[in-house]
């Protein structure tokens, strides 16, 4: 079975799955970024995010209504545990200082893994789309990542501000 699933599988997945190995493993050591380029990146994750959703469930209101749901509740939380603490502005480099973290990398992964999932489960099982279920827990569980990314997105711009920097002028 799972011979199959993996030589159905498009080539375009498994190049995507070596670039955000890449992406992810760059996230390991400190980097020094644009702040309007890392807020951008965020909010373009949470809208991929939101964009596949609504393509795969056909803008089903519970999977997009779960999706809304996971987003927030996560992205409130992450607020209020200060998740992504230690980004700073460099007023010498004019850059976003993100320290290294093995999260960006385990994000990634995972959610390669689930989005994986859901597509080779769909394939085999193509009555579940109409599945409220199905659909709200997909769309939670992306909401949920995508909630992450836009913490992030909102860390990076919060450090930004404390330091007087703005989108526009970084």
């Amino acid at each position: 079975m799972f011979a199959e699933i993996f030589q159905h599988t498009p080539t375009w997945v498994w190049v995507v799955f070596v670039m955000l190995i890449s992406v992810g493993t760059k996230q390991l050591t400190e980097q020094r970024r644009s702040l309007r380029k890392s807020v951008l990146m965020s909010l373009a994750m949470g809208g991929v995010s939101l964009y596949g959703v609504a393509a795969t469930f056909h803008g089903q209101t519970p999977a997009l209504s779960s999706w809304m749901l996971g987003a927030v509740a996560v992205l409130a939380l992450s607020s209020m545990l200060n998740a992504w603490s230690g980004m700073r502005w460099s007023h010498v480099d004019q850059s976003l200082v993100v320290p290294g973290s093995w999260v960006p990398l385990a994000l990634f992964m995972s959610l390669f893994i689930i989005k994986f999932a859901v597509g080779v489960t769909l394939a085999r099982h193509a009555g579940l789309i109409h599945q409220t279920m199905f659909e709200s827990l997909v769309g939670l569980c992306y909401g949920a990542f995508s909630g992450v990314f836009l913490s992030r997105g909102l860390a990076m711009w919060r450090a930004g501000r404390v330091a007087g920097v703005t989108l526009a002028t970084s």
